[in-house]
């Protein structure tokens, strides 16, 4: 699980459609789309998009739920926290000598 967090996250365009989804939640494909191209520029095609999305999907980093004829996408970030915990460690009180 933790390598295909790994692999999504290791591409800029992902990343950067996981940071639109942490600012703004709930967003369908033609928002992903605009927020992508007003903010950052990027010029990609819904399909490129969307085939960036069904990476953070099957990564578990983004769910997907359909209203109607639209779907939504909000941020996971369960999967992130299963990665951080096994490098934080529990605090520990400080021995003394």
């Amino acid at each position: 699980m933790a390598e295909d967090v790994f692999k999504a996250l290791a591409d800029p365009t992902r990343r950067r459609i996981l940071d639109e989804l942490a600012e703004r939640d709930g967003q369908t494909l033609f928002e992903i789309c605009t927020r992508l191209v007003t903010k950052h520029g990027l010029g990609l095609s819904r399909q490129a998009v969307s085939q960036h999305l069904a990476v953070l999907e099957s990564a578990g980093l983004v769910h997907v739920r359909r209203q109607g004829r639209y779907k939504f996408h909000d941020l996971n970030t369960e999967p992130l926290e299963h990665i951080a915990a096994r490098w934080l460690k529990p605090d520990r009180p400080e021995s003394t000598p």
